[in-house]
């Protein structure tokens, strides 16, 4: 079961696609956070997904809001993926432990090996303000993002 809203985010500590290490509580009274779970890189509704971000990549990477993706997949592939699309924000990989971040927050599909499209909105705080939950092939709708940030 995914994470609730008003529930405590759970902290992480995962490689970028560049090798830094990231940690959801470096973030904690600075900025809210847009923690996006996807399944693969270099997959259709992923790379779509991912892209109209980059596009409107102001409303999710700015002085209140940090945006946050995170697959399954190795750093390198996230390394290429990010070069290839130009995606100028933090791909975290949770490939070892595998899932381990994916699971905590109740997104990892133990059957495919992937993380679903699961959104969590947290607060700067640390608290989860808004969430959707959707299946492999079922895109996001980004709108729904930044009305949930503006409650915020």
């Amino acid at each position: 079961m995914a994470i609730q809203v008003g529930d405590k985010a759970p902290d992480f500590e995962l490689k970028d696609n560049h090798g830094a290490t990231v940690r959801l509580s470096d973030f904690r009274g600075e900025k809210n956070v847009v923690l996006l779970f996807y399944p693969f890189a270099f997959t259709g509704v992923c790379t779509g997904e991912l892209c109209e971000l980059r596009d409107n990549l102001p409303k999710f990477v700015n002085d209140d809001v940090q945006l946050l993706a995170v697959s399954n997949d190795s750093i390198h592939t996230l390394r290429v993926f990010g070069e290839q699309e130009a995606l100028e924000y933090p791909l975290l990989s949770d490939f070892w432990p595998h899932g381990e971040v994916s699971r905590a927050y109740g997104v990892f599909d133990g059957d495919k090996g992937c993380a679903v499209r699961g959104t969590f909105i947290i607060d700067k705080e640390g608290v989860v303000r808004w969430t959707v939950v959707n299946a492999l092939p079922d895109a996001r709708d980004l709108n729904e993002y930044v009305a949930a940030l503006d409650t915020l």
